[in-house]
């Protein structure tokens, strides 16, 4: 099994990373393979409405450039991880022009990423971190992915770089995650050939504007 983890800060090795770092050790125990993908440092640009993804059905963004090769490792992971730094209380603005982009990509050939596994995971100095970490599983809920818990909310705290590792707490939130996702993930593959999943449902869209 394959988990692909995605940074979104653009320290590659900041306390996001070390949050990512935590959870993919206790995956990795378990053997399960991680990888991890920094975007934080990129230049990513955002969605700009286009709507070709859904014109061409063809498993890319019309933007061509990084975000096209990762939806890829999306597709083909068994489990994904989000992670982000918080700025103003909110997901790092590299990060969600990518998180926009590719979600929509997934939701316009097939929902591909549906009943994939996914974690969201969060680093802050101080405050914004929860409503951050909600930010990130909205995309996790609206692409039907399942969510392992811990025994917290998935944030961390710590200001320089390896700071967070001193957050015992958060470390613990961390280590429970992985070992939480590992166990979702072997549930997954375990029964896939024994349980058959509920039937996929066209999508509905409603305007509230008559």
């Amino acid at each position: 099994m394959k988990v692909v983890a995605f940074n979104g800060s653009p320290r590659k090795e900041g306390n996001t990373y070390q949050a990512i770092s935590i959870v993919k050790e206790e995956l990795q125990r378990e053997g399960i393979d991680v990888e991890i993908v920094y975007v934080g440092d990129k230049l990513i640009r955002g969605c700009i409405a286009c709507g070709m993804c859904y014109k061409n059905k063809n498993e890319r963004c019309i933007i061509d450039d990084e975000v096209n090769d990762w939806i890829q490792k999306m597709k083909e992971a068994d489990g994904i991880i989000l992670g982000s730094p918080v700025y103003f209380s909110s997901i790092a603005g590299t990060m969600k022009a990518f998180l926009d982009r590719a979600f929509y990509v997934a939701s316009a050939n097939g929902n591909f990423l549906r009943h994939k596994v996914g974690a969201s995971v969060v680093a802050v100095r101080r405050s914004g971190g929860v409503s951050t970490f909600n930010q990130l599983n909205n995309y996790i809920n609206y692409a039907e992915m399942l969510m392992p818990s811990t025994n917290y909310w998935n944030v961390i705290h710590g200001a320089k770089a390896g700071e967070a590792l001193q957050d015992e707490e958060g470390v613990q939130i961390m280590r429970v995650l992985g070992k939480n996702m590992a166990y979702l993930l072997k549930l997954i593959q375990n029964g896939k050939d024994n349980i058959e999943k509920p039937e996929k449902e066209k999508k509905v869209y409603t305007n509230f504007i008559r």
